[in-house]
């Protein structure tokens, strides 16, 4: 089993490496939590597990994590039905954006691209992302971050 990652994204390089690992993640709208007094959005997944895939494992294992986005000033959605909670998104990746173009600027546009067209935009102050794992997702399905409504 692979040890838990806990990875830190404060610049677009950072971000790209968390953007790898969560690449084919399952998202339901219901883990999408924006919680704009904390300047804040955290994502609940079902991620693989790309470590073990790379070692050779030959069934495919899911890791439940948490990927939360620091200092948002602005939460954007397209093509995410939040009326369908339970509906699943593929998430694709992740995208940093600077502000203006100025990559000397700490602020800009972080994007979470799926495979079914959605997206949401965040707009930062500066970029501050968390991937935390929590667990292996003995379902393979869903995610269901309890509390974080």
């Amino acid at each position: 089993m692979s040890p838990q990652l806990k990875l830190i994204a404060l610049d677009a390089d950072d971000l790209a490496v968390i953007s790898t690992h969560v690449q084919d993640a399952r998202v339901q709208p219901s883990d999408i939590v924006w919680r704009q007094g904390e300047k804040r959005l955290v994502v609940g997944m079902s991620r693989l597990d790309w470590e073990q895939t790379l070692a050779g494992e030959t069934e495919p294992r899911r890791l439940v994590s948490a990927l939360r986005f620091d200092r948002v000033l602005a939460c954007k959605s397209r093509n995410i039905d939040l009326a369908a909670p339970e509906a699943v998104l593929d998430l694709v990746g992740i995208e940093f954006h600077p502000q203006d173009g100025r990559d000397d600027e700490p602020g800009g546009s972080a994007l979470l691209l799926f495979a079914q067209g959605g997206a949401i935009r965040l707009d930062v102050e500066c970029l501050e992302c968390q991937l935390t794992d929590l667990g292996a997702d003995e379902l393979g399905t869903g995610v269901g971050i309890e509390g974080e409504g």
